[in-house]
Formats: structure tokens, C-alpha cells, sequence
């Protein structure tokens, strides 16, 4: 079975190394997907298009990018699609090519990573604990001269939590006095209990200086199948971005998978009730175990607790979640954890309450 103890991995979803760890896959809570699955349509469409793989996909994704478009209410030439969203994260950073940028920290790695890929110098915004992780009116005050372009993901990743659209307007109309765009990542805004009036989306139609990321990976639970786009009304940007990608980005299975799923409006309602539900009975639960618990409005939730190797010790128990003490801000005892079923959030909640008691028992601290 080899060395048994779990590697802190740069994403979540490590199940590969869990099995070659363990010798067996874990319930896992560490991959921020639908606990619902794949949109049934999506899935169905999916199959029915295998038969089509013997050929090469549409190397311009026609059918999808029209129904990305009608759905998002965008004309056709703002949208780009492809491998998902962190390959239109690195194409965008490559198509830009910043001299300077900003993120928040604690954010998505992703962004930083490309953009180091790309030549560019990061600064970083930190989010503070005395103000929850939560970006506020000193985000707009680092948008200064000089920089490029600003990353922020609405709802944030780990927190979970919203700046909210009022502080995006003003971050996007200070970007466009210092000549900056801003990148706005919303590949969690469907679990949103408010997605339409939580967007900026709408605005990218008329702001070239804005660029939003979507992905069908979290809300319609595509992981695997790999869907992303992005909408800009700066047609000069969509085309370097578009021409940076490889010759068929989205293959003909994800691309059926991706219009099936935007028409599956009854599974994205479910899923927003089912994730309503069990992410405030969670987040009550384990704050009864005494953790933190960050108030995310995702399927997530960001939680501290003073035992230290929480992750290391759930994972010898057979629940994977994810570690956040790489990201830039946090620490030790930080871990991420998805909302999932009922029936699993419950054993999350049990295995959690055991390793606490146990460390507890230990004389550790909680």
C-alpha cells in the first residue's frame, strides 16, 4: 500500500493519490462539484455524441458558443470556449501578456500560476481575518497605475464568500481609470441563492475593460469532461485568446454535454435547493464541533481548527478534504470542505466529531 499518509495535493480531487496511498478511494469532500452529479441531460448527450469521436470536433464549437451565448443573453463573437476554465486562465494570461497584475490572497492558485507562466509580476491583496476574508474598499486602493489586470473569483475560492456586486462595480470602473481589466471568475456563482443578481455578466457586453469565466465543471458536475468560456465584448482579446488554444479545444463529447446542460433548468433549481439545505445544516453542525466556520454561499465551506493536521488525520479514516494551508494567507488547520448528500454530509460530521475527541482525549487543543 505504500507511505500512508495522504500528500498535501495542489487541488482538490487527489483521488489517484489517495488510491495509491490507501489502496482504496475515498468519500471525498475535497472536489467543490455538484453533489447531484452530471445533469442528467448532459449526460445523455455526452453518450450520444461518443459516436461522433471518430471524427474531429468543430474546432470553432458553433452549436455551443450559440447557446452559451443565448443563455448568458451575449452576442456569439463575445464568447470563447475551451478545455475548461483554467485552460482559458492561461491562455487569457499568454493572450494579455501583463506586465503587472493583482489577486487576492487567499484565491485560486491557477491565476497566479499562469500568470507567472506569462512573465508577469503578482502582487497580492490580502484578505484579512479581522474582516472575515472578505474583500472590501481596500481592494479598489491597490489598483493603482501600472497594473494590468486584476483576478478576483466572486464567489472567492476557499472562502466561499461574495464581495458582492456593488464593490465589483466600483473595482471595474477603478480598473478602467488606470487602464487595467478585470477578470471575474464566476465558475461558482449557480450555487449562488441569488446567481442573475450576484453576476456582472450583463456588463461585459458593453465594458471591454471586463472579462468573466464561466465553467460547466462545478454547477453541472463536467469535471472530467473538461468545459470552460469566457465573454468579452473586446473582439481583438477573444481572437488572441482563441488564437493562443490549440486547434480543437473542446472535443464533440463535452461540446453536446455542455448544450445539453444549459437547457437543464430543472437540475440546476435542485441543485441550488439540495445545496441551500445542506450547506446551513453543515455549517451549523461543525460549528457545534467547535470549529470556524466561514459563512460561505457556495458548495463549500473554508473551516480552521487548532488541531493542525485535520486533513492527514480524516484522510487515515477515509475522508478526503481539501488542505488549505498552501494558500497565500492561511495556514495550518485550514481545510476546504464541498456540500455534499445528506447522507454524506452526516458522515463528515461524524468523522470530523472522532478525530476532534480523539485529539482531544490526546490533550490536544480544540
Amino acid at each position: 500500500m505504500g507511505d500512508a499518509r495522504m500528500p498535501k495535493t495542489r487541488h482538490g480531487g487527489a483521488r489517484e493519490d489517495y488510491l495509491e496511498r490507501f489502496g482504496c478511494l475515498p468519500q471525498d469532500f475535497s472536489a467543490n462539484v455538484n453533489p447531484l452529479g452530471m445533469s442528467p441531460a448532459a449526460r445523455q448527450a455526452a453518450i450520444a455524441a461518443v459516436d461522433q469521436a471518430v471524427f474531429y470536433p468543430d474546432p470553432n464549437s458553433r452549436r455551443l458558443v450559440g447557446a452559451i451565448a443565448a443563455h448568458d443573453g451575449v452576442p456569439e463573437s463575445c464568447v470563447v470556449v475551451g478545455n475548461g476554465a483554467a485552460d482559458l486562465i492561461c491562455r487569457l494570461a499568454a493572450a494579455m501578456a501583463p506586465r503587472r497584475a493583482l489577486v487576492l490572497a487567499p484565491t485560486f492558485s491557477e491565476y497566479e500560476d499562469a500568470l507567472c507562466q506569462a512573465g508577469c509580476e503578482v502582487v497580492r491583496h490580502e484578505l484579512l481575518l479581522q474582516e472575515d476574508l472578505v474583500p472590501t474598499d481596500r481592494l479598489l486602493d491597490d489598483v493603482v497605475p501600472g497594473i494590468d489586470v486584476v483576478f478576483v473569483c466572486e464567489p472567492n475560492n476557499p472562502t466561499g464568500l461574495c464581495m458582492g456586486r456593488p464593490l465589483l462595480v466600483r473595482l471595474l470602473e477603478r480598473c478602467r481609470q488606470v487602464g487595467a481589466r478585470l477578470v471575474v471568475d464566476e465558475c461558482f456563482n449557480g450555487f449562488l441563492p441569488d446567481p442573475k443578481g450576484s453576476s456582472v455578466r450583463s456588463l461585459a457586453v458593453s465594458n471591454p475593460h471586463l472579462v468573466i469565466l464561466a465553467a460547466f465543471t462545478k454547477l453541472y458536475g463536467m469535471a472530467g469532461l473538461r468545459l470552460g468560456y469566457l465573454m468579452c465584448s473586446d473582439a481583438e482579446l477573444t481572437h488572441r485568446v482563441a488564437a493562443v488554444g490549440q486547434s480543437w479545444p473542446v472535443s464533440c463529447v463535452a461540446q453536446a454535454a455542455g448544450v445539453a446542460a444549459l437547457a437543464d433548468a430543472d437540475f440546476v433549481e435542485r441543485t441550488r435547493c439540495v445545496v441551500g439545505l445542506e450547506r446551513e445544516r453543515l455549517m451549523s453542525a461543525l460549528e457545534c464541533l467547535g470549529l470556524e466556520v466561514w459563512c460561505g454561499q457556495a458548495n463549500y465551506l473554508l473551516l480552521r481548527s487548532r488541531v493542525e493536521n485535520l486533513y492527514e488525520l480524516l484522510a487515515e479514516r477515509g475522508v478526503l478534504v481539501r488542505d488549505c494551508s498552501n494558500y497565500h494567507g492561511l495556514g495550518p488547520g485550514f481545510v476546504r470542505v464541498a456540500v455534499r448528500r445528506h447522507q454524506e454530509n452526516d458522515l463528515l460530521i461524524e468523522t470530523i466529531g472522532d478525530v476532534l475527541s480523539d485529539a482531544a482525549d490526546k490533550g490536544g487543543e480544540l
